[in-house]
């Protein structure tokens, strides 16, 4: 079964496996979401599920990272997970050639396999290897998912938690078959809708989070001779005849053990992707025109169908989680940069999202779908002013595409460096020797060494 060859390919396969070019992608992952954690350390809920994990109790496996204590490895991974996720900031989105995978991965992989190093005592090496591995495993499940049954899925409470089976099996010295009825096991444990991102609520991060805690707890059930169902993703009720209409098992297993995927999409703004486009062409305006908000008497945003029918398309309100009402929003990102002429983390604090003149401005914002279906990156920003004028920006797709924009190591860096500035939890001195562990993780002995620089 397809199963067993990739639970066997998780085992089988070690460090040497892989060129520098999928090592080094690792490492960006790594440096982009460890940055992304430390970031969101303070993001709206997670003060009080620290609190809730800390009550929960148990032994005393892995570290809550910024904020230190120690509690069982999978509350750990699941809250660590979501700190990273807090502005929606991590890196996304893998390539398979030319072929976009859409999927939020590494706010899940990267906590995880940080997480179940530290309890194991991994190595840096250990470390990297299981995060490639996992990495790969939900790329390609996300890849042959070729038309969900249902658009309102959320993938992070999917196929997140395939991967991070593997990560925690291969960290944790599972053998083929115990890994195997992992797979099996976490069947029972998937789920994940956008409702929450519909609403702006607090759990739209939580399927991030639980496919961490659940990924560890059916590998340490299946180390303790637990069995789950012989084939979960093919079977007569496996994953793909639950979640999807149609699927392509090949992409499971083609290139398989030479080929590693992972997100490759880094993001250069603190906000769902598919506003990115749109913050570019404002971003354009503001540097090629004086642009006063008081002058503007009206802005219309154009995106594809998709987006236009989605949650980044609401009327721009405040509920009860402003940060959710903000990250998901074409109307209050255009707004902001008009106002405030750039885009920084601390303008989705409660603070920036609440300035009446953000707000009185992202009112004027129009929104039409009629940008060409498969331009799905793609958006126009048209700003109206009172004098008459009308000034346009257009872009195909956004800053940070891995194919045609693509980050720099430098700006992953950067980025990293931002979020802890933004954060003022783990000092400046520790974050740099972190940074620099994180470049030459594949030297690292015990992965506690890395652990103890990232609490403040």
């Amino acid at each position: 079964m397809i199963v067993e060859e990739l639970a066997g390919n998780v085992v089988k396969t070690n460090f040497e496996a892989f060129d520098s070019h999928t090592i080094a992608q690792a490492k960006n992952r790594l440096i982009d979401i460890v940055g992304c954690l430390i970031g969101g350390a303070h993001g709206g809920g997670c003060r009080e599920l620290m609190d809730l994990v800390k009550e929960w109790g148990g032994n005393k496996e892995a570290t809550i990272l910024v904020h230190g204590g120690k509690a069982p490895a999978g509350n750990v991974a699941m809250l660590n997970s979501i700190m990273a996720r807090s502005f929606d900031y991590g890196v996304i989105t893998p390539y398979i050639g030319d072929r976009p995978v859409w999927a939020h991965i590494a706010e899940t992989n990267v906590p995880t396999a940080l997480t179940v190093a530290e309890w194991q005592r991994a190595s840096g090496q250990e470390l990297l290897t299981a995060l490639i591995l996992g990495d790969d495993l939900t790329t390609r499940i996300a890849a042959a998912s070729t038309r969900s049954i249902s658009p309102g899925w959320d993938t992070p409470g999917t196929v997140n938690k395939f991967g991070a089976v593997a990560i925690a099996g291969k960290l944790m010295g599972l053998n083929e078959h115990q890994i195997t009825q992992a797979f099996g096991i976490v069947l029972n444990q998937l789920a994940g809708s956008f409702q929450p991102i519909q609403d702006a609520a607090h759990a739209f991060k939580l399927a991030q989070g639980l496919a961490a805690r659940d990924g560890i707890i059916a590998a340490e059930l299946a180390g303790k001779g637990w069995t789950g169902g012989k084939d979960p993703l093919l079977g007569r009720y496996g994953y793909f005849a639950l979640y999807c209409k149609e699927h392509d098992p090949a992409v499971l297993t083609r290139d398989l053990g030479k080929a590693f995927y992972g997100d490759c999409t880094f993001k250069p703004y603190p906000c769902c992707r598919f506003v990115h486009s749109t913050i570019d062409c404002a971003l354009d305006l503001i540097r090629a025109h004086e642009i006063n908000p008081d002058d503007i008497s009206g802005i219309n945003i154009d995106v594809a169908p998709m987006h236009y029918d989605s949650p980044l398309n609401q009327p721009f309100e405040l509920g009860d989680f402003p940060q959710a009402n903000a990250i998901f929003s074409l109307r209050y990102h255009v707004a902001n940069v008009l106002v405030r002429k750039g885009v920084k983390l601390e303008h989705l604090t409660e603070e920036f999202i609440r300035d009446p003149a953000v707000g009185a401005l992202a009112r004027k914002v129009s929104v039409t779908g009629n940008t060409p279906p498969d331009k799905i990156e793609a958006s126009e920003v048209t700003v109206r002013l009172k004098d008459g004028r009308e000034l346009k920006a257009y872009e195909e797709c956004a800053r940070g595409n891995a194919l045609k924009k693509p980050l720099t190591r430098e700006d992953i860096i950067a980025k990293f460096r931002d979020n802890v500035a933004f954060s003022k939890t783990v000092s400046h001195g520790n974050a740099e020797k972190a940074l620099d562990m994180l470049h030459n993780i594949e030297q690292v002995k015990d992965i506690g060494a890395l652990i103890k620089l990232l609490v403040a």
